[in-house]
């Protein structure tokens, strides 16, 4: 079957077949950020914007996406370049295979939520593993990051 989607503002068509994943289509777009990590919807590296809303690619169907709007980290890199500069301060990267899919969800948190608590951010991003950092060092990154960009809108 024949999916049409708008891939990071730039409509891509393709053939899938009815077992496709929106993973392995976005994958085959050359969109390299989108990892798999697990294939059972459980560590996030897959996560991308579907219609602004966060979701986690191997677990989609890409018939599921025809028509509709879709943005991986190659869509948002001077968001995301913001964000991993205070992600990279605060060791919060390091081997950095976990962060595209993490990156996207803080983007679409900071959308979603105006002045997140502690326990919120946890709660938004419960779903985005990471076995190198301890995720301490990545919530005071999103914590200063917010910040900042609550101060840069006065």
């Amino acid at each position: 079957m024949t999916v049409t989607i708008t891939l990071n503002g730039i409509r891509r068509t393709g053939e899938v077949q009815p077992d496709t994943s929106l993973y392995t289509f976005l994958r085959q777009q050359g969109c390299l950020s989108v990892k798999c990590g697990c294939e059972t919807s459980n560590c996030g590296l897959c996560t991308v914007h579907l219609d602004g809303c966060p979701v986690l690619s191997c677990s989609v169907p890409a018939f599921r996406a025809d028509g509709h709007e879709v943005t991986t980290l190659e869509g948002v890199q001077k968001e995301a370049e913001e964000f991993g500069a205070f992600l990279a301060d605060e060791g919060g990267e390091q081997c950095g295979f976990c962060s595209p899919g993490f990156i996207l969800s803080v983007l679409a948190m900071a959308r979603e939520l105006e002045n997140p608590t502690d326990d919120q951010i946890k709660e938004y991003l419960a779903g985005n593993l990471c076995r190198c950092t301890g995720y301490q060092s990545q919530l005071r990154a999103i914590k200063k990051w917010l910040a900042a960009r609550k101060e840069g809108d006065k």
